[in-house]
């Protein structure tokens, strides 16, 4: 069922000039390299490196590797991803495996899958114990969305140990008319009663999203939304749909994972989580719950200025964010080891 692409890496330098804070947004920088790391079983998995400081006089700052949420890449986050790496971090980010420019589980649709939330874990797993040995500490560790989820569960299940963790509205929970008890046995009944590969929604990130309204439930900055649209059609095989059911009763089952009592309170990596209350796809409810939870956490709330994806959002709200984060890191993972 799922594909694996093997085309050769992406070099072209896209460019455009939309307003910015200083960094890149409708291009790949230029010390940046694109390339693919081949997982256990030879799957070819999307990556971009800052291998080295852009200032000779740039204190080194240690490791960072970045994990976006469903549907994503990580062209989006390159104004970010520059950033960090111009403070003098040494940045990675990493597609998940049938997303992006990796290919799809459903090969010539645009609707997303996954076979199990574990195979994602082990991904990550595989490729951290290569990326620890060849790269320097602290190794930071931050997940948007989806990708907060993931890296939340492998840090829980002791399968990735960064020196700190940064959450940006992780996935813990979904914003629905359902009840959360019922979620889980929701998703098993529409894959029980239609085919389980068909799409969960029609248009967006969720339920009731057209075309139209879908950046406004990302993000409040329409130009930031409008570097997404740009990356979509100038690479069109970052375009993804909707999640299919099968995703959503999966989904839900590896959130019951990370509810079981015990297995975030052991946890004793330092945590930033980032969430807007508002927020319209995933439960702030569920991420205060589980930020509580955590016995070395700082949760950092945003109102109705903020939509769901921080690191994206208008100035106001992202400069905070970076701002938040520069302080975590500094208290955290204060330099290179």
């Amino acid at each position: 069922m799922a594909e694996n692409p093997e085309a050769a890496p992406h070099t072209a330098r896209l460019s455009a000039t939309p307003p910015s804070r200083g960094a890149p947004r409708r291009a790949i920088p230029a010390d940046a390299i694109e390339s693919r790391w081949l997982a256990p079983d030879r799957f070819a998995i999307r990556r971009i490196d800052w291998p080295g400081l852009s200032c000779a006089d740039a204190p080194l700052r240690g490791s960072l590797l970045f994990l976006p949420g469903r549907a994503d890449f990580y062209e989006k986050y390159a104004e970010t991803l520059d950033g960090w790496h111009r403070e003098g971090w040494r940045v990675t980010a990493l597609d998940w495996r049938w997303q992006a420019g990796s290919g799809r589980f459903y090969p010539g649709t645009r609707i997303g899958g996954v076979d199990d939330f574990a195979t994602w874990i082990d991904d990550l797993a595989a490729f951290w114990a290569e990326w620890v040995q060849t790269s320097p500490g602290p190794h930071v560790l931050v997940g948007h969305s989806m990708g907060g989820h993931l890296v939340l569960r492998a840090v829980a299940e002791a399968r990735v140990r960064p020196t700190a963790l940064v959450l940006s509205a992780p996935m813990l929970g979904f914003v629905t008319p359902i009840p959360e008890a019922l979620q889980s046995a929701f998703g098993w009944l529409m894959c029980r009663i239609g085919d389980p590969a068909r799409p969960a929604w029609s248009e967006g990130e969720r339920p009731g999203d057209t075309a139209a309204t879908r950046g406004a439930t990302l993000t409040r900055d329409p130009d930031r939304y409008a570097d997404e649209l740009w990356w979509r059609a100038h690479r069109t095989e970052l375009d993804m749909g909707p999640a299919s059911w099968d995703w959503v009763r999966k989904a839900s089952r590896s959130m019951r994972r990370l509810a079981q009592p015990g297995l975030l309170e052991a946890g004793a990596v330092p945590v930033l989580v980032l969430a807007a209350r508002y927020d319209a796809l995933v439960s702030w409810p569920a991420i205060a719950r589980a930020a509580a939870r955590l016995p070395n956490a700082e949760l950092l709330e945003f109102g109705a200025e903020s939509a769901h994806e921080l690191l994206r959002e208008a100035d106001p709200v992202r400069d905070r964010v970076l701002a938040a984060i520069a302080h975590f890191l500094a208290r955290h993972a204060p330099g290179a080891l």
